[in-house]
């Protein structure tokens, strides 16, 4: 069996890093998560803070999805628009 080299390789790597990007989404879902469920429980405290509530929420998951998006971001251009290949 012969090694493994040149594009093949480098779009096997790429495979693989893209894979590994995509890890980046459980941080912001469990993070979304928890602040989905605080945000719950202080409505439950205090119904007449809801659209404060609400909005500093919103404003948290947007700011903590950013991570998720950069990290699909990074991987649809490693399999997609790989810019490794053209360095071969």
């Amino acid at each position: 069996m012969e090694p493994i080299t040149g594009k093949a390789l480098v779009l096997a790597c790429s495979a693989v890093g893209a894979g590994i990007a995509m890890i980046a989404g459980v941080g912001p879902g469990i993070g979304q998560g928890y602040a989905a469920g605080k945000g719950a429980e202080a409505v439950g405290r205090q119904p007449e803070a809801q659209a404060d509530v609400i909005r500093t929420m919103l404003l948290g998951a947007a700011v903590a999805e950013s991570t998720g998006i950069y990290g699909l971001v990074v991987a649809l251009i490693l399999l997609f628009a790989n810019p490794l290949v053209n360095l071969l």
